[in-house]
Formats: C-alpha cells, sequence, structure tokens
C-alpha cells in the first residue's frame, strides 16, 4: 500500500524547502455570513443580494431556509457580477451555488454542497467582495428566505 498526500500536506512536509500554506487551508478563522428577506409577490427573474464575501475566503458550507413560497417557485443561490482581485470583469452566476430547485414548501436545504456546486472555493474579488444572491424563479413568491454561508479567512 502507498502513502500518499494531499496538497496541503505535500506542502507541509514533502516539499525542500517547505511551502507557505495559507490560513484559509489550515489555521484560519471559520466566519459566518447570514442574511434574511421577507418577499412580498417577489417576481420570477428577480434577484435579491444577500451578502459580500471578502477577497481569499475560502467557502465551506451553506444552507438555503425558506418558507412555502407558492405553487410553481424555485430558488437558485449564485452570485452578481462583479470585478476580480485584478480588476477583470466577472460575469453573473445565478446557480453557481445550488441550482433552481422548488420552493413550495418549507425547508432548508444545502448550498455549496458539491466540488461543481463551489465548496471549497477560493473568492477572487477585488475590494467590494463577491456578492451572494438568491434568485427567484418559476413565478411570483411570498415569504421568508433566509441565506448561511460558513467560510475560512487568513
Amino acid at each position: 500500500m502507498a502513502t500518499v498526500y494531499s496538497d496541503v500536506q505535500t506542502q507541509l512536509t514533502q516539499n525542500d524547502p517547505r511551502e507557505h500554506v495559507k490560513a484559509n487551508e489550515i489555521g484560519g478563522e471559520v466566519r459566518v455570513a447570514r442574511a434574511t428577506y421577507e418577499a412580498s409577490s417577489l417576481a420570477s427573474g428577480d434577484v435579491i443580494e444577500m451578502f459580500a464575501l471578502p477577497d481569499g475566503a475560502r467557502i465551506l458550507s451553506g444552507s438555503l431556509a425558506h418558507d412555502a413560497l407558492g405553487s410553481s417557485t424555485t430558488l437558485s443561490v449564485g452570485f452578481a457580477a462583479h470585478k476580480d482581485a485584478d480588476g477583470t470583469d466577472v460575469s453573473a452566476s445565478a446557480a453557481a451555488y445550488k441550482a433552481a430547485a422548488a420552493s413550495t414548501s418549507a425547508q432548508i436545504v444545502d448550498v455549496v454542497a458539491t466540488l461543481a456546486l463551489l465548496n471549497g472555493e477560493e473568492v477572487d474579488a477585488n475590494e467590494d467582495g463577491k456578492t451572494v444572491t438568491v434568485t427567484m424563479g418559476g413565478a411570483a413568491g411570498t415569504g421568508t428566505i433566509a441565506l448561511t454561508m460558513m467560510y475560512v479567512t487568513a
């Protein structure tokens, strides 16, 4: 049997000289971002800006909680258009962290739940940060929408 090493363990123990490991990979501080929005006939296609994550934050997990918002409604979680740390424009992605799914009954669902949904992403944004959004789809919705994300900073 072979012993293999993660990227962090390689940097710490296998490279000569040892490499610096970022604090958002080991030994960083876990932080929380949480916001709510009280929707009143929020139209399909409307975007709620929930909060901004800072440059360098490593996204760990998240959850989207909501009331029963109405028949045919969906919610997705993504991010608004922004500039990366180098000043390059980044297009919005309404479903980067959670694809649109039914919001017809009250529930709590995971966001950033897979690598494809950017679990572990290191935020690359200018001083304004990366604004996380929730988008209403399908039909107009009414009720409370709450988003929580956990991330690590240096």
